[in-house]
């Protein structure tokens, strides 16, 4: 029987926007292109998620993996809060379950640096009963640890756990872990799957 329901945090419950952020920087299409690359889809953002290197050593690596983008890469990096912006269901959504008697959980990967510049749109965090960010742990999903970071942490039972998360890899490590779960499109889709998983 499910009594929690554990989120996700990005693309779930908030967007994490960085192309409007590149557009309201005014990058040219070269420059969004080689930031891109260097920052968001580069194999040391996932390092930047699990926050166990500095962040000098981080922008550091930003810096030299787009030469010429100086300029670029640190506007990009002194804003780069400003790619959270919250859904609006996220508060309701949350409420609404715990109104029914589930536990509501965050596990996300997030860095040290957004979560502090994002503050305000994160604001469900206070309302939760109870989260684990990758920044705190220094383990990242998919790996196992970060999921029984938060079962220990929280004394839950996996079995009576539902994962919610748009990432599909991320899935797999909570099923393998005897979660249930549901891959994340949209919010009605999520909802019809828990009604389907008995969440009523």
């Amino acid at each position: 029987m499910i009594k929690n329901i554990v989120f996700d945090v990005g693309k779930v419950l908030v967007d994490f926007d960085w192309q409007s952020l590149f557009d309201a920087l005014g990058f040219s299409p070269e420059a969004y292109e080689e930031v891109a690359k260097a920052t968001v889809q580069s194999e040391l953002w996932n390092e930047f998620d699990r926050s166990k290197m500095a962040d000098e050593e981080i922008l550091e690596g930003f810096l030299e993996h787009a030469p010429g983008r100086r300029n670029e890469v640190m506007r990009f990096w002194d804003n780069i809060g400003s790619c959270i912006r919250r859904y609006d269901y996220a508060f309701p959504w949350i409420r609404s379950l715990q109104e029914r008697g589930y536990g509501v959980y965050l596990l996300s990967n997030y860095p040290r640096r957004i979560y502090s510049q994002s503050i305000e749109e994160l604001a469900f965090v206070e309302i939760v009963d109870g989260a684990v960010f990758s920044y705190e742990v220094q383990y990242t999903k998919p790996e196992r640890e970060i999921y029984e970071a938060l079962l220990r942490k929280y004394g839950l039972n996996p079995t009576e756990c539902v994962f919610i998360d748009d990432n599909r890899a991320n899935i797999v490590a909570a099923n393998e872990l005897g979660m249930a779960t549901i891959h994340f499109h949209t919010k009605s889709q999520a909802e019809e799957e828990l009604r389907s998983l008995g969440v009523q």
